[in-house]
């Protein structure tokens, strides 16, 4: 049986700023996976994955995720986690890019991933993102 628990971890660790590796990220993925934001509704696929971590680690430096439940049922893994960071470049948002605020975030989120052959097949990432614009603004 194939460890999506550890899969995920692996994702998890390789987007968190003091261990980024971009490569590792995109490698949990399958080769037909993909990551869709809900909040934006932007979806990214094949080489436009590895966005989903550069783009909040160039935009928050120090970013972590902590990540309070991880729940494996069948090929379905739900995680509960809040991304915490200090807005320190550009953030790319569907109204434009946001300049960076100094500001911290503390933002509540809720991953949905569907695993197929040991690799992420969809990856919803259902975070708060009102919390986040208030946090910036």
């Amino acid at each position: 049986m194939t460890d999506h628990k550890n899969t995920i971890e692996t994702l998890y660790t390789s987007a968190e700023a003091a261990t980024l590796d971009i490569e590792t990220f995109v490698s949990c993925f399958g080769q037909d996976g993909y990551a869709r934001d809900i909040p934006s509704q932007r979806e990214f696929r094949g080489s436009d994955i590895a966005l989903v971590a550069s783009g909040m680690a160039e935009a928050f430096p120090d970013i972590h995720r902590e990540l309070f439940s991880i729940d494996v049922s069948g090929d379905t893994v739900v995680v509960e986690l809040a991304i915490r960071g200090t807005h320190r470049g550009t953030l790319m948002t569907p109204e434009g890019p946001l300049a960076a605020t100094g500001k911290v975030i503390d933002v509540p989120c809720c991953d949905v991933f569907r695993m197929k052959d040991g690799k992420v097949a969809a990856f919803h990432c259902y975070n708060a993102s009102p919390i986040m614009q208030q946090q910036l603004s």
